[in-house]
């Protein structure tokens, strides 16, 4: 993770005994933390790197299943949590929700597990996303649930058994972030499961450069991060023949 470089380049710097190894340290650590820290360079480059903006009206035709992806569907800040609340990604709940009400698809399939103590009391991030869709209007027969998926991997091979067993020859629609989007549909369409996107959870934005972006920006750093983290991880997945 950027940090993370960032702090061994700094740790190098302080150890070598060259001062021209010393600067060139410092000054690779001011100029990453100025591009990674810029609001503007970010935003474009999140812009650059997520899918391209649908609403729901812009889907042609009825998907049999809406594949929801989760992961920060749902936050749970105590045990003692009763009701389900957003998580970070919340967002891909709603839009399955307004593509389902708008007719876009007939089913919800929820894919991927939670910590083994949610799992047990039956809390897992997928059973408390479905509840949200419930309270919402979506009948319960029309979710269905894939709990053991750890990652994006997995949520593609465990979903592709629930599709060919429930839905066989349907059409899907993956539902996820935006940013994610690219590995989820590389990691289905690598096991022979054909799907559509429908992007959610834009972190992009359409701002104008602004004196005010040469400020190092905390925000802009974390967002930076999130991307480095997909990106890295999209690598990876091709790396190893996930996507």
């Amino acid at each position: 993770m950027p940090l993370s470089v960032v702090f061994f380049i700094l740790i190098y710097s302080f150890f070598t005994k060259s001062d021209r190894r010393r600067k060139l340290s410092v000054g690779m650590v001011i100029v990453l933390l100025g591009l990674a820290s810029n609001s503007y360079l970010v935003t474009k480059a999140i812009n650059a790197w997520e899918a391209k903006f649908l609403n729901p009206d812009e889907v042609k035709g009825t998907y049999d299943v809406g594949i929801l992806l989760s992961g920060g569907l749902i936050s749970t800040t105590t045990p003692r949590q009763e009701r389900p609340a957003m998580g970070n990604h919340g967002d891909r709940v709603l839009q399955a929700y307004l593509l389902y009400k708008h007719g876009k698809i007939r089913k919800i399939l929820i894919t991927g597990t939670s910590g083994e103590m949610l799992m047990a009391k039956r809390q897992g991030e997928t059973r408390q996303a479905a509840s949200l869709l419930v309270s919402w209007g979506v009948p319960a027969n029309d979710i269905v649930f894939e709990e053991m998926a750890r990652n994006t991997h997995e949520n593609a091979v465990y979903s592709r058994r629930i599709l060919n067993k429930m839905f066989p020859s349907g059409k899907y629609l993956l539902i996820t972030s935006a940013f994610h989007m690219r590995r989820s549909a590389g990691c289905f369409e690598k096991i022979g499961i054909d799907t559509d996107p429908f992007p959610a959870d834009f972190r992009g934005g359409y701002n104008k450069f602004d004196l005010q972006d040469l400020i190092p920006d905390p925000n802009a750093f974390m967002q930076f991060c999130k991307l480095w983290h997909e990106f890295v991880g999209y690598v990876a997945y091709k790396a190893v023949g996930y996507c």
